[in-house]
C-alpha cells in the first residue's frame, strides 16, 4: 500500500458570499461509485439549490479526477474545487459545494475563488490526515530482557501491543515498512541476537498533518 493524504473525516462549511450561500460537503471515498452515489444524495438533499458544483479524486496515485461545473459557466467551479484537493495533494476524497444564489453575480474571478475558497476552508476545518501501512514485528523474549525494553523502545519512539506473559514474555511493535530493517538490525544488536523476532501482521494508521 502506498502512503497517501486525505481528509480526517466526512464533513462540511459553510460561508456566505455577496448573499449566495456556499455548503462544501467533504466525504472520503474508495470507489467512483461511491463519490458519484455522493454527489447525488447532495443534489437530492439541496435539490432547490442553484447549483451543486462537484470534483473528486480517486487512487493512490491520484489517477482519476473528475469535476462538473452543474450549470455555471465552464471552468468557474469544478476544476478551481478540483485545484484545491490537487495543491493540498489530497485523493480518495470527494467534494460538493452547494450554491443558493444570492441574487448578486459574482463574475468569473469571483465564482472561480469562491467555490475554490469553499473547498480550502472546508479542507482547513476538517483536517487532513497521512494514510500509511506499517509492519509488525512479534518479539519474544525473557523476563530479564523484558526489563530492557523499555529503554529500548523509548531511544526508537515506538509503543508496544499485545504484550502476554507468559513462560516468556510475547510483544509487538509496529514501524513503517522503509524502517524495518534499521529496527530489527536495532533490536538484535541491542539482545545481542538472544531474542526471537518475526515479521507479524501490517496494520493501516492514520496520522494528523499539521
Amino acid at each position: 500500500m502506498k502512503e497517501y493524504r486525505t481528509i480526517t473525516a466526512d464533513g462540511l462549511a459553510e460561508e456566505e458570499i455577496k448573499k449566495s450561500r456556499f455548503i462544501c460537503h467533504l466525504k472520503r471515498v474508495t470507489s467512483e461509485e461511491e463519490a458519484r452515489n455522493f454527489i447525488n444524495t447532495v443534489k437530492k438533499t439541496h435539490y432547490r439549490a442553484t447549483h451543486n458544483c462537484s470534483a473528486f479524486i480517486l487512487g493512490k496515485n491520484m489517477e482519476i479526477k473528475r469535476s462538473s461545473d452543474d450549470g455555471e459557466p465552464s471552468g468557474t467551479a469544478g476544476v478551481p474545487m478540483l485545484t484545491v484537493l490537487e495543491n493540498n495533494q489530497l485523493t480518495n476524497v470527494a467534494a460538493v459545494v452547494t450554491r443558493y444564489f444570492g441574487g448578486i453575480k459574482l463574475g468569473a474571478g469571483g465564482l472561480i475563488r469562491a467555490y475554490a475558497g469553499s473547498v480550502a476552508s472546508a479542507i482547513s476545518e476538517i483536517g487532513i490526515v497521512k494514510v500509511k501501512k506499517q509492519q509488525g514485528i512479534a518479539i519474544t523474549m525473557n523476563y530479564s530482557q523484558y526489563q530492557e525494553f523499555a529503554n529500548w523502545r523509548t531511544t526508537h519512539d515506538l509503543e508496544e501491543y499485545d504484550t502476554e506473559f507468559l513462560a516468556d514474555v510475547q510483544t509487538m511493535i509496529f514501524t513503517n515498512e522503509e524502517e524495518l530493517q534499521d529496527i530489527t538490525n536495532s533490536l538484535i544488536e541491542f539482545y545481542h541476537g538472544k531474542i526471537q523476532i518475526e515479521k507479524a501482521n501490517f496494520r493501516v494508521i492514520e496520522i494528523p498533518v499539521h
